[in-house]
């Protein structure tokens, strides 16, 4: 008898032993099907909403996230069927035709920066721009130097001397910036780079960063696509410089 008791005691505790493995197996094919799911809407094959991007988040923001979008869905119906100016012809893929103008939960920036120092290594903020869920352009400003700028990266940037040198003050616009992104989810590409001149942070559950997205990384062989590459790819559009709605 307590020969049979040891014996499955030893079967029990191999059993507890194996759960964890099973518990990782499900958890990296759910985390599979969830990146899945996500591109195959990014490319038009599926119709139904894409899960967040990031398995790091709780699931008590994707139920908020739903009732949000909901909200904002409705809002920009009305604002839709209230304006009844005409769609240009010259319509900007990236933006939303009739589309709410104003602040929604979902931002997007981008920032552009020119080099200060020996040979323009260094970096600082020259210019940020914020669009909507809708693509609607809600903020676009040039930032006034805070350094001898060394290198204006014109051929990247598209900052000119003549952009900047009357810009707004660095700590007005930090500032404004920071008023419209709090609480709100931020969309971008390698962010951690507009944060660094920006002199701001952002909480991690609350950034969707185009530029470590596996998924993303997986269309160009494990590498991290340039935006300019990853716009032509998934939405068939060549990204300008000159427009805050082309921009970000």
């Amino acid at each position: 008898m307590p020969k049979a008791k040891q014996v499955a005691d030893k079967n029990w505790k191999e059993l507890l032993l194996k759960q964890p493995e099973l518990k990782n197996t499900k958890e990296k094919s759910r985390k599979r099907k969830t990146e899945l799911e996500v591109i195959e809407d990014v490319m038009g094959k599926r119709t139904e909403k894409a899960t967040v991007w990031f398995d790091d988040v709780d699931d008590i923001y994707l139920e908020n996230d739903i009732k949000k979008d909901k909200e904002e869905a409705e809002m920009d119906r009305t604002h839709s069927n209230n304006n009844n100016n005409n769609i240009n012809d010259n319509v900007n893929p990236l933006v939303k035709q009739k589309s709410f103008t104003g602040l929604t939960r979902i931002i997007a920036m981008d920032c552009e920066m020119v080099g200060v120092g020996e040979g323009g290594s260094e970096s600082i903020l020259a210019r940020v721009s914020l669009v909507n869920r809708f693509g609607q352009c809600i903020y676009d400003k040039y930032v006034k130097p805070t350094e001898p700028v060394t290198d204006y990266r014109t051929f990247v940037s598209g900052i000119r001397p003549s952009d900047i040198e009357n810009g707004e003050d660095f700590k007005v616009v930090q500032k404004e910036v920071y008023d419209i992104l709090k609480n709100r989810t931020l969309v971008g590409h390698a962010l951690r780079n507009d944060f660094q001149v920006l002199y701001l942070e952002h909480p991690r559950r609350m950034i969707r960063d185009t530029s470590v997205y596996k998924p993303f990384k997986r269309m160009f062989n494990g590498n991290t696509p340039s935006l300019r590459r990853l716009t032509e790819r998934l939405l068939g559009v060549e990204i300008g410089r000159a427009s805050c709605r082309e921009r970000v």
